[in-house]
């Protein structure tokens, strides 16, 4: 049978399919943020919508899951709850994760969704079928199906890799590690060092590169690098893990110079792989795309397309780095000519409580011809709040001039970003050199 396919952003023509009978609009395999807002958005629009999702675990696994999916339950939520522990260097219990579970299903219910509890496989060109706990097997058409099963976190394959925890388990443990390694230098790998740091465990970080965080400006991740290290991390650069040998002591390590190192817990933060295995997904085309794009062309009436420009991020380590459209490096690759960067380095105000000499630093990446402002960063206490502000002036295309005209709310570390006025490196086009992939 023919399908109405979302390609770049538009829809196909009508055909048969028109006149054939579902039994719903669209079904969503998958119930975690990205599904859940499809499926209500899609629900608003008018489409009568199915979703599915595994039975609730705080651990996942290929079947069991829970409705909010990694963010709520075994990724964001939690995680920044714990860092927001780890801050006050105090234990931290909540109920939070079951109460946002709940709220996610109220949100379906609400919006008319029909919620199924059970692993959703895809079996035909228009067909889901839904095996529930007790192992019943229900079958459904759909006119559009949408894949938004996420991803799960992997173990490096090295020997005595099942001594190790993912993720997914270091937000369950019932003890506080004193002795941890994280080996992997990404988000996951730098916010659980700092967590287990900020209550007071001694933490030893194991990465590939010579700085954490690849991919991101590379004078912010050495401001992180230097934090880390500030607040009694051990950084170990262009080192991986060889070897795991269970002992008395705990869980032995050995790098791959050899070194030993005994933890009470490691963590692998090297990774997720997608939650497709199991979908079936070689026996038909199906619609996988960002869930706004889907459901704006598909029942909205507006074909779009997603729109990764100026995505603001964070990374939610301790002070936190946040940063918003292109870094340094990116800038000097992509532009055409020559670049503006601007710096400021200062004491936060809270430190002059703690007595802590930690700086927060911020920079404006900017085009010196057009003074378009290409890029900015923050790495401090309160960044991915300040940055959530520049993001929208990013969006729309703030020049380095409306910063400067800005008034700057005083005192405050903000108001920063609004009075750099002077350059701080000019770097031309044809001699720029970045320093990629440290």
């Amino acid at each position: 049978m023919a399908r109405k396919m979302l390609n770049d952003g538009e829809l196909s023509q009508p055909n048969q399919e028109e006149q054939t009978h579902f039994d719903f609009d669209l079904f969503v395999i998958g119930a975690g943020s990205g599904g859940v807002r499809a499926a209500r958005f899609s629900a608003n629009f008018g489409a009568k919508v199915g979703i599915c999702e595994l039975p609730f675990h705080p651990i996942s696994s290929e079947v069991i899951g829970g409705v909010g999916g990694t963010c709520v339950i075994r990724g964001c939520v939690p995680k920044k709850i714990l860092v927001y522990g780890a801050s006050f260097g105090g234990e931290l219990e909540t109920d939070e994760i079951l109460r946002l579970n709940g709220i996610y299903k109220r949100l379906l219910s609400n919006a008319g969704v029909k919620l199924y509890e059970g692993e959703g496989k895809i079996v035909g060109p228009n067909e889901v079928e839904v095996t529930q706990l007790d192992g019943t097997k229900l079958s459904y058409s759909a006119k559009h199906i949408l894949i938004a099963t996420g991803s799960r976190a992997q173990r490096a394959p090295i020997p005595g890799q099942e001594l190790a925890i993912t993720s997914d388990e270091a937000l369950s443990l019932e003890e506080l590690p004193k002795r941890a390694v994280v080996l992997g230098g990404g988000y996951i790998a730098v916010e659980f060092a700092s967590i287990w740091r900020g209550m007071g465990s001694t933490v030893d970080l194991l990465f590939r590169k010579e700085l954490p965080l690849r991919g991101f400006d590379d004078e912010m991740r050495a401001v992180v690098a230097r934090n880390l290290e500030g607040r009694g991390i051990n950084l170990h650069p262009r080192t991986t893990i060889k070897e795991l040998i269970k002992s008395e002591e705990g869980v032995k390590v050995i790098t791959d110079h050899g070194e030993e190192i005994v933890a009470d817990v490691v963590l692998f933060a090297t990774g997720r792989a997608p939650n497709t295995k199991r979908l079936n997904l070689k026996a038909v085309g199906v619609e996988v795309d960002q869930t706004g794009a889907v459901k704006k062309t598909v029942f909205g009436g507006q074909p779009c397309k997603p729109d990764y420009r100026d995505v603001p991020c964070a990374v939610f380590c301790i002070p936190p780095l946040s940063v918003v459209g292109l870094s340094e490096e990116q800038a000097i690759e992509q532009g055409k000519g020559d670049i503006l960067v601007f710096t400021s380095s200062f004491n936060p105000m809270r430190n002059t409580i703690s007595g802590r000499q930690e700086k927060t630093v911020m920079k404006l990446v900017v085009d010196a011809e057009t003074e378009k402002v290409l890029g900015a960063s923050m790495c401090g206490p309160e960044a991915p709040e300040i940055m959530q502000g520049i993001a929208v002036a990013l969006k729309c295309g703030a020049t380095k001039a409306q910063f400067d005209s800005t008034v700057g709310i005083h005192p405050s570390s903000a108001e920063e970003f609004v009075t750099m006025r002077s350059v701080t490196r000019r770097v031309a086009a044809a001699s720029s050199n970045p320093k990629t992939n440290l």
